[in-house]
């Protein structure tokens, strides 16, 4: 069993596209490029693919990485052409390579992200705002109905020079756990502005040492 692991970046045409549907995309497009897929075990087989973390409704993504697991052994600059030839609008591959099917898997590895923020409402004393969550020892916020405190999954909050029509940008690493998770929109909202006003973008994930 070969176990590939492809780059790739997720762009505006799929910016909405969830990531039940974002996995089905990608059962899609190898099947449309005829790779000779590995199943799972089981009642309802399915192709083993692993996608590393997650992307919200409305981001953008680049870096992302998946998984994915053939029955044989192919020249990978031919599969890389051919599953370029078959990804739909919104995804671009950017690599592929193979690893060892004993790697661990990625979502255990994964421990933050990297975000860019392009606010199109401005947020007033937007710096000084930014000073004032690294300085808070918590921050309590609800999510499911639950409090937790935000402040621990903030690894950092940068202000960057707006761009070119003057907006204000955000550079944000995020806590990335299972059961730690950092959300962009929420980091927005404590800063006072409006998330269905900002185009996010995850830059980067980022592992711990294999």
């Amino acid at each position: 069993m070969i176990r590939l692991r492809v780059n790739f970046n997720k762009t505006e045409a799929m910016r909405f596209t969830s990531h039940l549907d974002l996995y089905r995309a990608w059962e899609r497009t190898l099947r449309r490029a005829k790779l000779p897929l590995s199943y799972s075990q089981g009642f309802k087989p399915h192709p083993k693919i692993n996608i590393a973390a997650a992307l919200p409704l409305g981001f953008t993504s680049r870096g992302d990485l998946v998984d994915i697991w053939l029955a044989e052994r192919l020249d990978l600059a031919t599969t890389e052409a051919v599953l370029k030839k078959s990804v739909p609008p919104g995804l671009e591959i950017v690599s592929i390579e193979e690893i060892s099917p004993q790697i661990p898997s990625l979502q255990s590895k994964l421990i933050a992200a990297e975000y860019s923020i392009i606010l199109l409402t401005p947020i007033p004393g937007l710096k000084l705002k930014i000073k004032s969550i690294l300085a808070s020892p918590t921050i309590i916020r609800q999510r499911n109905h639950k409090e937790y405190d935000m402040r621990p999954l903030i690894l950092d909050i940068k202000f960057q020079s707006t761009d070119e029509n003057h907006r204000q940008r955000l550079y944000l690493i995020l806590k990335t756990k299972e059961s730690e998770t950092g959300r962009p929109e929420e980091v927005i909202l404590t800063l006072g502005g409006n998330p269905n006003q900002a185009l996010i973008q995850r830059e980067k994930l980022i592992f711990s040492d294999p």
